[in-house]
């Protein structure tokens, strides 16, 4: 989205923003240096202590920490708890979650924020959705993939799967065309991942055990606050969803089931997502025309078996190029 949308708030609203962000809690970043500590503390103090704690409930605490992880670079990403961009790409380089590498993510998902391109193939590279040109050359066992996928346990159980195929596949892209940025982002994210995996081994844990049982169910886990996170809409701020989620996802998620707050605010940090919304609940769920679930309970009800309908974007033209 590149800058915030405020602007679309009526006086009222840019008031308490302004006094909020003017506050001693936002400017401190307090809780953000304390969820790091709790991140970063939880994750290593798990791995060292495991034969005290004990396999099964160490790796079901490891999964858990991960995908927290994968939270707090969210929140890196956007600027907290420092201004310095390259202060919090340290804080988030760390190969914790395996699979992406922390630059990789961070040009997809500001990228994802072009506030018009949002669900769009082709511009919002986290969307979901494909053009009628390349959905019309996907062979039938390709889309009934894709249909499983859209599903609430195919997400869970399918979609990591696939997300790490093609992730891998650019980087291999990457090295053939000698894209040099690309090129040195994964040789860093490589090195520091065997550092990583080789002490995973020297305290006995076993990396091979870490990839399976716990990276993989923790990218799993992060697809729940992603199902149905976005629609595609013609007014922009009617494409991201407000999930009223029990309060285990909303700490998980760091705030961000508030998702079309979070859009219209990409620069609020996640401490007060919540209660820009509470204060404005009626206006945001008008904003997004009612685009609200009450709860990760519900998605799970109505597709654990039933895909939902995001394939073709409806706002697309069959002669637009493929994806």
């Amino acid at each position: 989205m590149g800058k915030s949308s405020s602007h679309y708030l009526h006086a009222e609203q840019r008031d308490r923003l302004c006094r909020l962000r003017k506050s001693w809690l936002w400017q401190s970043e307090w809780p953000t240096w304390m969820l790091m500590a709790a991140v970063y503390g939880g994750w290593f103090g798990t791995l060292w202590f495991w034969p005290v704690v004990g396999r099964f409930p160490a790796t079901l605490m490891l999964i858990w920490f991960t995908a927290w992880y994968m939270s707090l670079q969210h929140e890196l990403i956007h600027g907290h708890p420092t201004r310095l961009p390259w202060l919090n790409q340290l804080f988030g380089i760390l190969p914790l979650a395996v699979w992406y590498p922390y630059g990789l993510y961070r040009d997809s998902h500001l990228a994802h924020h072009r506030h018009d391109s949002l669900t769009v193939p082709q511009d919002d590279p986290e969307s979901y959705y494909f053009t009628d040109a390349s959905w019309a050359k996907f062979s039938p066992w390709r889309r009934k993939i894709i249909h499983a996928r859209n599903t609430f346990v195919g997400r869970l159980a399918l979609a990591p799967l696939l997300d790490i195929v093609q992730t891998l596949g650019e980087a291999v892209a990457a090295f053939r065309q000698l894209k040099m940025k690309a090129m040195a982002m994964w040789l860093v994210h490589g090195v520091l991942l065997a550092l990583l995996l080789a002490w995973i081994e020297t305290i006995g844990f076993s990396a091979i055990w870490f990839v399976l049982a716990v990276s993989y169910p923790a990218l799993a886990l992060t697809k729940v606050r992603s199902f149905l996170e976005h629609r595609a809409a013609d007014d922009p701020l009617a494409r991201s969803v407000i999930n009223e989620a029990a309060l285990p996802w909303r700490v998980l998620f760091l705030n961000l089931n508030y998702h079309s707050v979070h859009h219209d605010l990409p620069g609020v940090p996640w401490y007060g997502l919540r209660a820009i919304y509470l204060r404005d609940k009626a206006h945001y769920q008008q904003r997004n025309q009612q685009f609200v679930v009450r709860g990760y309970g519900e998605w799970l009800r109505q597709f654990w078996a039933k895909a939902v309908e995001v394939t073709v974007h409806p706002g697309v033209k069959k002669s637009d190029a493929n994806e």
